[in-house]
C-alpha cells in the first residue's frame, strides 16, 4: 500500500492523499477578485486526484499584492467569488487550502511574463492596472532591472499592527468561504520572511537585529490568525528554510523559527528557500527535500516537502523514508494535472484504480488502456 497515496488526518480534516498542489500565483484577477481562469485553474486538480489543492498567494491587502493581477481577500466579496471553487474541489473530495500572503517590498512589481511595466493606456483599463508605494520592515530595494521593483518605505509599528489585523481578517474570510486549510506565507523574500531575514531586516527597533526580535512580528502575526481560525481545522506556514547568501536566514535560524511555530499549534511547516537577490542554491530534482528532513526530525515539526519533485516513486520514498509528512508540487503539476491519478497507476495499493477518476471520465480511461492493453490491463 502506497503511504503516498493513503488517507492522512490533520486535526479534524481527513485527507484522501499527501499529495498536494502548491499555491501559484497566476496573475489573473482583476482588483484582487478570482474569474473564470482560477476556477478552470484549479477544478483540474481536484479532478486529477490531489488530495489537497492550495490557493494562490491571496493578499490580504491591497498594497500587499505582488502585482496588480494577485487574488485578494480584504473584501467580503473577493472571498465570496472563491467559494465556488472551494465547493467544486470538496464534491471532488480534495481539501481546499488557501495561502495568506503580504508581499512587503516585492508588491506592486511587473507580471512576470511581461517583465517590465509596458501597458498601453487600453491594455490599462482592461486589466485594472495599478501602482502603489510598497512597504517593508526596512527601507531596502529588493533588486535593481525593469521588473518594476520600488524602494519601500519603512513600515511603523502602528501599520504592523494594522498587517496583522488584515491577516486575521484574511483568515476569518477563509474560513467563512469554506476553506479546510490556512496557509500563511513566511517564504521566498515577502513581507514575513523579510522581517525574519537579516537581508530584508536593518531595523533597530524591537523588530530588527536579533533572531528573537525579527521573528517577533512574525510570530505574533501566526499566533493571531491561530487564535481565529478554527482549532478544527490545520494551520500551515511556509518559509525559505534558508536565504541562500552568506549573512542571511539559515537553517539553524529555521530549527528555532519551527520550535515556536509549535508553541502556536501550527501543523506542517512547507520547507521551501530562497526569495532575495543573489541567492545561489544547488538546483535539481529534490533539492529541497533535505529541508523538511532535518525540520521534521530535529524540530519534531510536521513538514511538507517541496522543489521539483516530479517522480511518484520519489515522492512516495519521501513519505515512506520520513523527511516528510506531505508532498507538493507546482510546475509538474502544470505539466500533468493528473499526477495523482497516474501515480496511483504505478505504485499500485488500489483494487481499482479506475475508480479514482471522476465517474464521467474513469470508465473511458479504462475502456482505452483495456483496448491498448497499457497499464492495469498490461501483459507485460
Amino acid at each position: 500500500m502506497s503511504e503516498l497515496l493513503s488517507p492522512f488526518k490533520i486535526r479534524d480534516l481527513s485527507l484522501k492523499n499527501r499529495v498536494v498542489l502548491s499555491p501559484m500565483c497566476q496573475y489573473s484577477a482583476r482588483r484582487g477578485y478570482s474569474n473564470d481562469w482560477h476556477f478552470a485553474h484549479l477544478a483540474r486538480f481536484g479532478m486529477g486526484g490531489f488530495g489537497t489543492v492550495i490557493f494562490e498567494a491571496t493578499a490580504v491587502s491591497p498594497e500587499g499584492r505582488i502585482t496588480y493581477g494577485d487574488l485578494g481577500i480584504w473584501e467580503d466579496g473577493q472571498a465570496q467569488s472563491l467559494t465556488r471553487i472551494v465547493d467544486f474541489l470538496h464534491g471532488q473530495g480534495a481539501a481546499a487550502g488557501i495561502q495568506l500572503a503580504h508581499a512587503g517590498r516585492k508588491a506592486s512589481s511587473a507580471l512576470w511574463w511581461r517583465g517590465s511595466f509596458n501597458e498601453t493606456e487600453e491594455e490599462k483599463s482592461q486589466v485594472a492596472f495599478q501602482e502603489w508605494e510598497p512597504v517593508a520592515p526596512s527601507a531596502i530595494l529588493h533588486a535593481e532591472g525593469p521588473t518594476g521593483f520600488k524602494m519601500p518605505g519603512e513600515l511603523a509599528p502602528e501599520d504592523m499592527e494594522k498587517i496583522r489585523e488584515a491577516f486575521v481578517a484574511g483568515a476569518a474570510r477563509a474560513d467563512e468561504a469554506g476553506f479546510d486549510i490556512v496557509e500563511v506565507h513566511a517564504a521566498h523574500g515577502y513581507l514575513l520572511n523579510q522581517f525574519l531575514s537579516p537581508i530584508g531586516n536593518r531595523r533597530r527597533d524591537a523588530y530588527g537585529e536579533s533572531l528573537e526580535n525579527r521573528m517577533r512580528f512574525p510570530l505574533s502575526v501566526i499566533a493571531s490568525v491561530r487564535e481565529v481560525w478554527p482549532e478544527r481545522k490545520p494551520l500551515f506556514v511556509r518559509i525559505s528554510a534558508e536565504d541562500g547568501i552568506e549573512g542571511g536566514w539559515t537553517l539553524e535560524d529555521s530549527l528555532v523559527f519551527a520550535e515556536e511555530l509549535k508553541k502556536l499549534a501550527v501543523d506542517i511547516v512547507v520547507c521551501s528557500s530562497g526569495g532575495f537577490d543573489g541567492a545561489r542554491f544547488n538546483i535539481g530534482k529534490n533539492y529541497q527535500v533535505p529541508l523538511a528532513r532535518r525540520l521534521r526530525k530535529e524540530a519534531g515539526m510536521g513538514t511538507m516537502a517541496v522543489g521539483l519533485i516530479t517522480k511518484a516513486q520519489d515522492a512516495e520514498a519521501i513519505i515512506a523514508g520520513g523527511s516528510a509528512d506531505m508532498v507538493a508540487l507546482a510546475r509538474e503539476a502544470l505539466d500533468d494535472p493528473n499526477w495523482p491519478l497516474h501515480a496511483r497507476m504505478m505504485l499500485g495499493g488500489a483494487e481499482d484504480p479506475y475508480a479514482e477518476w471522476p465517474v464521467q471520465e474513469g470508465f473511458a480511461i479504462r475502456n482505452k488502456d483495456r483496448s491498448l492493453q497499457i497499464r492495469g490491463f498490461s501483459k507485460s
